[in-house]
């Protein structure tokens, strides 16, 4: 790990301490956003390697003792993610190359298994910006808002998400499908 990389952890370390999920992501945040300005980068290059067929998904850490896990995620051109939520789990994600866009949704109720939504805001994310997602306030989708480079995101989610929700488009508005997580390698 490079000296960068690792003072990135050590600052992660720092912030799962806090008491609050609101006070975690603030401090991740914080962390993202400082070391994301560092113009020499500090990803490893084969970790920045767009999927030709979905956005790539790669395991930078995981805590050992199981409070985050670390992804890097390469957004191709026009690469997007179905409507999803992060299974209850909070998240912070930071811009480590290109733009992407988030779209945030609210739920607005589930009937013989059709599922509403209401779009709430789009932000449009450039390098060094992070946000978070704490739940309830997680439905959402992400793309690459480049339209000729990939673009390279840094996840910080509670634990490690194993899985989550996605909502397929359907009559009526979204069917709900439990998804697994994936690494690329």
């Amino acid at each position: 790990m490079n000296p960068v990389t690792a003072s990135l952890i050590s600052d992660l370390d720092k912030a799962v301490s806090r008491e609050s999920d609101e006070a975690v992501c603030t401090e991740i945040k914080a962390a993202l956003e400082s070391h994301l300005k560092d113009p020499g980068g500090f990803l490893p290059e084969d970790f920045c390697a767009p999927h030709p067929d979905c956005y790539a998904r790669r395991l930078l850490h995981r805590d050992p003792r199981g409070r985050y896990s670390v992804v890097v995620m390469v957004w191709g051109v026009g690469q997007i993610t179905a409507l999803h939520d992060h299974a209850g789990n909070w998240c912070v994600e930071g811009v480590y190359r290109g733009r992407i866009q988030v779209v945030n949704y609210e739920p607005e109720g589930e009937a013989g298994g059709v599922y509403r939504f209401r779009k709430n805001e789009e932000l449009t994310g450039a390098v060094g910006e992070a946000g978070a997602l704490i739940p309830p306030f997680e439905y959402h989708t992400i793309a690459n808002d480049d339209p000729n480079h990939p673009s390279v995101t840094i996840h910080v989610y509670k634990g490690e998400m194993k899985q989550f929700a996605a909502f397929v488009p359907c009559e009526g508005g979204f069917q709900k499908e439990i998804r697994g997580t994936y690494y690329t390698p």
